[in-house]
């Protein structure tokens, strides 16, 4: 709940996103990156300014399945 006078987050435009040089949605885009490989820069790019290990974590589950995918791709 926000108390009166305190300003809502900016649940569009966070920090963690945008005291990037190049913010990940706009890297993302500009090179039209593949599903796996955009979470994982997403995930990366954030992890010391929100969630610490877990978006580490994150961006392993990532790995791993663009991993599968491009193995699958290869049979």
């Amino acid at each position: 709940m926000i108390k009166q006078n305190q300003v809502a987050p900016d649940n569009i435009n966070p920090t963690h996103y945008t005291q990037m040089t190049i913010p990940p949605n706009v890297y993302i885009t500009e090179n039209n990156l593949e599903w796996e490989v955009a979470n994982c820069v997403k995930y990366v790019s954030r992890y010391k300014n929100k969630n610490g290990i877990e978006d580490l974590r994150k961006a392993k589950k990532y790995l791993e399945l663009l991993a599968m995918r491009v193995y699958a791709e290869e049979l």
